[in-house]
């Protein structure tokens, strides 16, 4: 569990990228604190401060691993920004783990710091990663009246409830199929040993045609994507079986930790089971996924019955969430697609960790709210979960930031997007790959994601 408890902590950032920052920007006022409910912040304005604070969101971190305030997602990033005028602040959140309960007020009171330590900024705009990114979609619901704009990046935009029931229904399938039963799907008394025992079924399975077979399928009812390096080219649309093999490698070293472990906390907190499968018909969640294709391919390949399959799904009992759990995560967040602002959100396509479908369900209800006018989607080509460039979310922020200015959104195409991520130099137009930076141009894309498939809102009926 403990490469996961590090993979967990959202775009985290190398020595060198550190080193870079602090040779290049040396805050006027650095300034720390704790809130009283125990979360810390910290806050950094530039000499020559433009009067606009970047109030940083960061994601995920799992139970038990070390939690510090930050102010930007990589040093590279915030530091740009800094050198461009931007105070910065950010606070650690008073827990770890699916800590939206206490990450909205944390930001806010860190705001409050900000303006008794430094005073009312004339602009204030939320930005995060990850989970960051969904605290950040949260804080505009809830206190639009502080903000300016926002940037979630890579967020849980489709909200709590969606992304858990999606979740359920990868565990479900793979216990169904391949467990025989044998895991802990909710309501999860020993999450070390639950994982351990699911990865185990995994190993096994990929072993084999009707292992894999399977497998695609449960990767396709939890969107996970058939590309998983971010160094590598996407595997051909009918490359089934390399884009099996991705799909493998993102549940093995990234989702289960979440479904099969990470799940006890949000549980613990929750007071109970939070998800729920009841009424799902798994057969046309399947045909909405956008690996239907891979699973028939497979499925004939191992000489298995897809529809023996989903008739074994469809008759297994189903999971009913905890009346008061459910409604600690719909308080915890789902959206209601109001926006009084502009927000621009930023996803790579090849997102096993938080799909990129999760955008569809945000502009969904936004459009629902009609307050799609407020709002804009980009998207990077890349595997990764938050994997961006610092020049692409510079470039990001800069489009956001003109649409602040100019009172519209500016009808910028990919080509000009990537022109002015790669005009910022090779030192932004890197990611990091297990502590080296590699050389990664820009990749922006016009990109429509398919439908979000277990899509929970404020509409939601």
């Amino acid at each position: 569990m403990q490469r996961f408890a590090q993979a967990a902590l959202s775009c985290a950032v190398s020595a060198i990228l550190i080193a870079m920052f602090c040779a290049n920007a040396i805050a006027q006022k650095h300034i720390t604190g704790t809130l009283p409910d125990g979360a810390t912040y910290v806050i950094d304005v530039p000499a020559k401060w433009n009067g606009t604070l970047l109030l940083y969101s960061h994601g995920y971190v799992a139970p038990g691993s070390p939690n510090p305030a930050v102010d930007a997602g990589d040093p590279a990033t915030g530091g740009y920004l800094y050198a461009a005028g931007y105070a910065l602040a950010g606070s650690s959140y008073a827990t770890t783990g699916w800590a939206v309960q206490q990450a909205i007020p944390d930001q806010i009171s860190t705001l409050d710091a900000f303006v008794t330590a430094v005073g009312t900024p004339t602009r204030t705009i939320a930005w995060g990663h990850s989970l960051g990114g969904m605290i950040t979609a949260g804080l505009v619901q809830e206190y639009p009246t502080r903000f300016n704009a926002a940037l979630p990046m890579c967020g849980v935009v489709a909200g709590g409830v969606g992304i858990w029931n999606q979740s359920l229904d990868a565990e479900f399938a793979f216990n169904t199929l391949l467990a025989g039963g044998a895991l802990q799907v909710v309501n999860i008394t020993d999450p070390e040993k639950n994982y351990t025992n699911a990865e185990a079924v995994l190993s096994t399975a990929q072993t084999t045609a009707q292992g894999q077979a399977r497998i695609a399928l449960v990767a396709a009812l939890g969107d996970t994507p058939g590309w998983y390096d971010p160094t590598s080219s996407e595997p051909s649309p009918t490359d089934y079986t390399t884009r099996e093999a991705n799909q493998f490698s993102w549940l093995q070293n990234v989702d289960f930790a979440f479904t099969f472990a990470y799940r006890a906390e949000l549980e613990g907190r929750a007071g109970g089971n939070p998800s729920f499968n009841t009424g799902v018909n798994y057969g046309t969640q399947l045909k909405h996924s956008v690996d239907y294709s891979e699973v028939q391919a497979l499925y004939t390949a191992a000489g298995l019955s897809l529809d023996a399959d989903l008739e074994t799904l469809a008759k297994a009992a189903r999971v009913s969430a905890n009346p008061a759990a459910l409604a600690y995560l719909k308080e915890n967040i789902i959206y209601n697609g109001q926006l009084t602002f502009p927000v621009l959100t930023l996803h790579t396509t090849g997102d096993g960790l938080v799909s990129v479908q999760n955008e569809k369900a945000y502009s969904t209800v936004v459009g629902e709210a009609k307050d799609s006018a407020m709002l804009k989607e980009t998207f990077v080509h890349r595997a990764g979960h938050c994997e961006f460039t610092p020049a692409e979310m510079i470039t990001a922020f800069q489009t956001l930031e003109l649409r602040l200015n100019s009172g519209k959104w500016e009808d910028l195409g990919v080509s000009q997007l990537n022109s002015e991520a790669a005009a910022l130099g090779a030192g932004y137009n890197v990611i990091e790959v297990n502590g080296t930076l590699v050389p990664t141009p820009p990749a922006f894309e016009s990109y429509v994601p398919a439908q979000f498939l277990r899509i929970y809102d404020d509409f939601t009926k």
